[in-house]
């Protein structure tokens, strides 16, 4: 891709807590970048699962943001009111046959799992042929069965992907039997709509790729261009986070703040003295990097490709 305005990429934060270490860095990735390309920068408060929003932590979200200088060129993006875009995406699907309804519990695909042999987490297909139970329904979008169910991809920094849905995820959900939207649903198409180019995110949602491609497939999307870089990690090795004890961002310290954030995404550090001198310079820094392909992440850890 040439840099220039065609370039849109996002940052979306969950409001489940303020912006962390890890927050900033996987931000300030996907600011730099859109900057690099010369493109826009936009913010999405994915904000669809009430029972664990944060009360006011998304104004929080953004003011934190501001501070750091990065804002979004677009009006701020609210999944909690994007329930009819999902619905009809939904609703497509469903009309293509490639959903169903499933009332299995956590619990049950797990002892199902056991007991056919199958990896924790992958759905074994109870449902695909109605109900097996009375209860609360959710929705599965339909995987392909094999060969056809393999998705390959090239991440920019991880470099070429590939996924066999049907013996790696199964099924998965796009409506959760409470009614509640999936992740999975609702980045696909929130992306779609805002016309996002690059997604810059944690390394911990590469495994979420193939997925939302085999989705954006089903939908008749694109499928952007992803990059994913190494998550910040606590002293026991656990990704950072609200349940696992991150601390808020500092905002009495924006330059220490940015500068381990930069340090962090792999680059030597800046002697800048001012917030906009750091961002510019930082943004040089990445474009001489990134905008020339080279991979340089590995979750977290360097490699000698160029």
């Amino acid at each position: 891709m040439t840099a220039g305005a065609s370039y849109r990429g996002r940052f979306a934060p969950s409001p489940t807590g303020l912006l962390h270490a890890g927050s900033l860095a996987a931000a300030l990735a996907s600011w730099l970048d859109a900057r690099a390309h010369g493109g826009q920068w936009l913010v999405r408060i994915e904000d669809i699962d009430p029972p664990r929003t944060v009360t006011g932590a998304s104004q929080d979200i953004l003011r934190t943001l501001a501070a750091f200088g990065l804002e979004s060129d677009m009006p701020v993006v609210w999944q909690s009111q994007r329930d009819e875009a999902y619905t009809s995406a939904l609703t497509r699907l469903a009309l293509d046959g490639r959903v169903y309804s499933c009332t299995c519990s956590r619990r049950d695909v797990e002892q199902v799992a056991l007991q056919r042999g199958l990896a924790a987490g992958i759905y074994p297909g109870t449902c695909r042929h109605g109900p097996a139970q009375p209860g609360p329904q959710a929705i599965r979008l339909r995987v392909p069965d094999p060969p056809a169910d393999v998705v390959d991809f090239i991440d920019r920094a991880a470099g070429p992907q590939r996924q066999a849905l049907a013996a790696e995820v199964g099924d998965f959900v796009l409506r959760r039997a409470d009614g509640l939207w999936s992740y999975q649903l609702a980045v696909v198409v929130d992306d779609a709509e805002a016309g996002i180019t690059d997604i810059l995110r944690g390394a911990d949602l590469l495994d979420n790729t193939a997925r939302q491609i085999w989705l954006q497939r089903c939908l008749g999307l694109p499928s952007p261009r992803t990059l994913h870089v190494p998550l910040v990690r606590n002293a026991a090795g656990e990704k950072l986070s609200k349940q696992t004890g991150a601390r808020a961002l500092d905002g009495a310290d924006v330059l220490g703040e940015l500068r381990r954030a930069w340090a962090h995404l792999g680059f030597a550090p800046l002697h800048a003295g001012r917030r906009d001198v750091f961002l510019r310079e930082a943004t040089a820094r990445w474009a001489e990097r990134w905008l020339a392909g080279a991979p340089a992440y590995n979750d977290g850890h360097r490699d000698d490709r160029r």
